[in-house]
């Protein structure tokens, strides 16, 4: 294990630091200037695909059978395909060369552009999201772990994951923006074509400036993976975003179709969690679990994931149900959290790296500013309110995000000692990081929405009746399709705001106080109940 962890950190930048970086899988006559940022460009051409873009749903659904549930299903496919995948990048980095990763993944995910193009059969989608998700991720890694040393020479990763998110954090909110402009002054399928020509880009530059190079000797085989457990957790994961994104849809367990698949998941959760225990060779090691602070680090991913639902699902029904905006300038709207994640990106390095403080304020920090987003948004909710004035709420989620991104990761990699199981942590941490937690999210969101809104309109609508209404000169049909639905929609945005501010202060109230020795040391001192009723027994008597 030593020896090929050695081997890894040694393939990121070739010779060690002290002789300079340089890039062994580059040809000898490209300058080495432009070699990392060769890579770099790589990278962003690979985090700009993927199987479905949200910034195009107004043209998707008005030129296909698709609905928003069907395309929020496939990119929860595609974000599904990059988790799962994680265990097996530390496999295939010792297994193929460079090139070969780097343009079979381009060549996958350039062909699955085409085939969501053109297709509109679900299932085939779901599928073709999915591996376009894996490939993804494998050219993304391959570029990073080749340009590792030369981001940070001491291969400090408080250096190196923020300045990772700034790359995947600009390719997230960009791609959504750049496919609102293509479906906006062309055709929603631009975008898939401008991510074919961009895989063509990367096999271009494999060819001309790259040689075939893999940091291991003897190359590592693949066998010993467990890719029957994988597909398992592939199937429940699948099977839980169709309950969670098509739960309210389908009216939940009002729907047969919704027993069932929670009936699937749970076979299948039992054979996963069988396979994991018995298995000599799991695709996820459950000691993993045990390790210090793994689980808290995980349940504070779930934790701000459920938090910033609110991005997903509220802002989503306030620009494009109340306030009626175009895509391009939702988009454009939602850029305006790019500034709030550098900012929050500078803020963990200054953190981390600078002054190496502990993590727990920085927690804190991070849900305050989730709070005062949620606070914003509630108090700027207004018909007359123009969208210029949202700007400093989205800029606040955005900084929250930029600062929890990169620390919980960071905070992963101290609490796992092998690169191996690193990546195996980097499975369960994405899972809910960008898959589970975020579905579930928009899931628990619009269940909430939906009651409070039927509430709203049962307690407020009692108040207009013909006795109180001059009907011969009141456009009853028009106001109920309009004003009065608006504001009942405005007023249930402002309740489930209501429920991310504390639910977002009281987080940060636990983690500021965990910050405090004296809080900490208390925590320890409190004895089990059983003890504790017997010492209380013992002072009584």
């Amino acid at each position: 294990m030593g020896q090929l962890t050695e081997f890894f950190m040694k393939s990121a930048g070739g010779p060690p630091p002290a002789e300079g970086f340089s890039m062994p899988m580059m040809k000898g006559w490209v300058p080495r200037r432009i070699q990392p940022w060769i890579y770099v460009l790589t990278a962003f051409c690979f985090q700009f695909g993927g199987g479905v873009y949200l910034g195009a749903m107004e043209g998707i659904r008005g030129t296909t059978n698709l609905m928003m549930e069907d395309v929020l299903f496939l990119m929860y496919s595609t974000l599904a395909g990059m988790a799962v995948y994680f265990p097996m990048l530390f496999r295939m980095k010792f297994r193929f060369t460079n090139r070969q990763l780097l343009c079979g993944s381009a060549t996958i995910l350039g062909a699955c552009n085409l085939l969501t193009m053109h297709c509109q059969s679900m299932p085939v989608l779901a599928v073709a999201c999915f591996i376009a998700g894996m490939a993804k991720i494998q050219g993304t890694f391959e570029c990073m772990s080749n340009i590792q040393t030369w981001i940070t020479p001491k291969r400090d990763f408080a250096a190196f994951f923020p300045v990772l998110h700034i790359i995947l954090l600009t390719a997230i909110e960009g791609s959504g923006w750049l496919a609102a402009w293509f479906g906006h002054h062309f055709t929603w399928q631009m975008m898939h074509v401008f991510t074919i020509g961009t895989m063509s880009f990367v096999l271009l530059t494999q060819i001309v400036f790259c040689r075939p190079f893999c940091p291991m000797p003897q190359r590592m085989s693949l066998k010993g993976i467990d890719f029957q457990g994988g597909l398992l957790i592939c199937g429940l994961m699948l099977t839980l975003s169709y309950i969670v994104v098509y739960g309210d849809y389908l009216m939940w367990l009002d729907s047969l179709r919704i027993r069932l698949l929670i009936a699937a998941a749970m076979v299948l959760l039992g054979m996963v969690l069988y396979r994991l225990h018995h298995y000599r060779y799991p695709y996820v090691e459950l000691s993993l679990f045990t390790l210090r602070n793994v689980v808290p680090i995980l349940i504070v991913t779930f934790f701000a994931e459920l938090a910033l639902g609110a991005e997903h699902t509220m802002e989503e029904i306030l620009y494009s149900e109340v306030l009626s905006l175009e895509e391009p300038t939702k988009e454009a709207q939602f850029m305006w959290a790019l500034p709030g994640m550098y900012a929050g990106i500078l803020l963990d390095l200054y953190w981390l790296k600078v002054r190496k403080w502990k993590i727990w304020k920085l927690f804190g920090i991070a849900f305050i500013c989730i709070a005062f987003y949620g606070m914003l948004m509630y108090f700027t909710l207004d018909m007359n309110v123009n969208i210029e004035q949202y700007r400093p709420a989205i800029f606040l989620r955005g900084f929250a995000y930029g600062v929890l991104s990169p620390a919980l990761m960071w905070a992963l990699n101290e609490s796992v000692p092998s690169l191996e199981q690193f990546f195996m942590g980097l499975f369960i941490f994405n899972t809910l990081h960008m898959y589970l937690a975020g579905a579930a999210g928009f899931g628990i969101y619009t269940g909430i929405f939906s009651n409070l809104m039927n509430d709203n309109m049962i307690s407020y609508g009692q108040y207009l009746t013909p006795t109180r209404l001059d009907m011969a000169h009141f456009d009853l049909a028009g106001y109920i399709g309009q004003n009065f639905l608006h504001s009942m929609m405005m007023v249930t945005i402002k309740q489930v705001y209501g429920y991310v501010i504390w639910f977002a202060l009281a987080l940060a109230a636990i983690f500021l106080l965990c910050d405090i020795p004296a809080v900490r040391t208390n925590i320890r001192k409190v004895p089990r109940w059983p003890v504790y009723a017997i010492e209380y027994l013992a002072k009584k008597n």
